[in-house]
């Protein structure tokens, strides 16, 4: 986050002389979105990660698209056609399949601690999201992006402040590179190109092209890590990626 702010600070000064100037309630609602998408999300996920398996984490953490969706049928009067039905049910039915080897076994009380932390970071994300479309609307898909992160990225560093011993930052250099490649590439970019994608597709379709996610993940790790694929991991892979073309066929 910290390699992230000077580009979020340059982007934001930048649109901020083009644009409107904000209210205390915009501010607000910045600020509020920005503790839940990517600071709230992410401490959240990583507490549940203490508590269980990576493969029962991820199972549980993409949930958040059908959230999305709920969020937008119940609180913002969007509609919810047999398409996207289709699409969330073949998604569902897929990350099951892709995680259905993957899921550990523990001590029960951990489980359940852990997977309430994971499922509240997805609920976070997906007050995110559904809270990002209408300020996207409003003041443009950079603009939001960069003063959202900027409310997060000061979060998140304050968290680290108070959490000591500082000599956290004290590491070697190649840490540092790839922090420097995780902020451009894992943060940066993908911030900026979801704003995009809410403002053409809304949040609620965004969130499902998002399935992909644990996809990817699969496959990065056959490739990079030598993890075995399963045929479950297959099927799923299939079922998802239909799920997505079936909501994206116009």
């Amino acid at each position: 986050m910290g390699f992230s702010l000077p580009v979020f600070l340059l982007v934001g000064l930048a649109h901020q002389r083009a644009g409107a100037s904000l209210s205390r309630g915009d501010w607000g609602r910045l600020f509020v979105l920005g503790c839940l998408g990517y600071y709230g999300a992410s401490i959240l996920d990583f507490w549940g990660l203490q508590f269980i398996s990576a493969g029962l984490e991820r199972l549980i953490l993409f949930t958040y698209p059908t959230l999305t969706i709920l969020i937008g049928v119940l609180f913002q009067g969007k509609p919810f056609s047999k398409r996207e039905g289709l699409a969330v049910a073949l998604c569902y039915i897929g990350i099951g399949f892709a995680f259905l080897h993957d899921l550990g076994q523990g001590d029960s009380r951990s489980v359940w601690i852990g997977s309430a932390l994971v499922f509240a970071s997805s609920v976070s994300y997906a007050l995110y999201l559904s809270g990002s479309a209408p300020m996207i609307a409003r003041l443009g898909a950079m603009r939001f992006s960069a003063l959202a992160m900027l409310m997060s990225s000061a979060v998140t560093l304050l968290h680290f402040a108070c959490s000591p011993p500082l000599t956290a930052f004290i590491q070697p250099l190649p840490v540092y590179g790839w922090g420097l490649a995780m902020a451009l590439f894992a943060t940066v970019v993908p911030v900026f190109a979801q704003s995009a994608a809410i403002r053409s597709l809304g949040a609620g379709r965004t969130s499902l092209f998002g399935m992909v996610g644990p996809l990817l993940t699969i496959g990065f790790g056959w490739w990079l890590l030598d993890e075995p694929i399963s045929l479950a991991q297959i099927v799923g892979a299939a079922l998802v990626l239909i799920g997505i073309l079936q909501v994206s066929r116009r």
